[in-house]
């Protein structure tokens, strides 16, 4: 019987792009193998990997993550844009084609089972006050309306995945990071202390700007 964990799958490695599960990624495809492996995919069920390239030591990620393509235009001169779903994550086992696109054989990641839920609750709930802190602190620095999503997620995984795809600035190495980890609390953790730094960061130069303002 075969093993459905491990499949063959085309992949599209991106300088610096880390793709997450539930995260909607928008591509432009010009290049002519790409081209090749959109047709590929279309004609399959419509999924690829998306896996980080690393432009400084020109090397790709292990591990990566599927993208389901939902919707696809093609212009007349052959380039397409898409809108992409990252779905499960992968890592990759072996590269066994190179031409006219890379394929390879990868195997599903999951994150392991849960044993204390209370407490990975509690962190999930640090988390989420962090994130607000933050999204409200640097509204305020910056004098504009700053909100989260409504369908923010509310499952420890689920919210991890969501602030790791959310994280700003040049971080696509502390994204993969947390990509590749397959503890819920040990990502959620992580995120917690980033998201804690920025808060005190934002929260002084709040302080800051006030003492200033107040000075006559």
């Amino acid at each position: 019987m075969a093993d459905l964990s491990v499949r063959e799958l085309p992949l599209f490695p991106l300088p610096d792009v880390v793709l997450f599960p539930r995260d909607v990624l928008p591509l432009h495809i010009f290049e002519s193998r790409y081209r090749m492996m959109l047709q590929s995919v279309l004609e399959d069920d419509r999924r690829f990997g998306v896996v980080r390239w690393d432009p400084q030591t020109q090397t790709m990620a292990t591990v990566g993550c599927c993208a389901e393509v939902l919707q696809h235009q093609t212009a007349e001169d052959g380039r397409s844009n898409i809108v992409t779903l990252g779905q499960q994550r992968f890592r990759v086992l072996d590269v066994v084609r190179e031409t006219p696109f890379r394929t390879a054989m990868v195997s599903w990641i999951e994150d392991e089972p849960v044993e204390d839920s209370e407490q990975l609750k509690t962190l999930s709930q640090s988390v989420d006050q962090a994130l607000k802190d933050v999204v409200e602190l640097t509204g305020k620095l910056t004098g504009s309306a700053a909100s989260l999503p409504d369908d923010l997620p509310d499952l420890p995984r689920e919210l991890s995945f969501w602030i790791g795809a959310h994280l700003g600035g040049p971080v696509a190495e502390q994204q993969q990071e947390l990509l590749e980890l397959t503890d819920t609390r040990e990502r959620l953790q992580l995120e917690f202390e980033m998201l804690d730094e920025t808060r005190r960061q934002l929260a002084a130069r709040t302080v800051l700007r006030d003492t200033l303002a107040n000075v006559d």
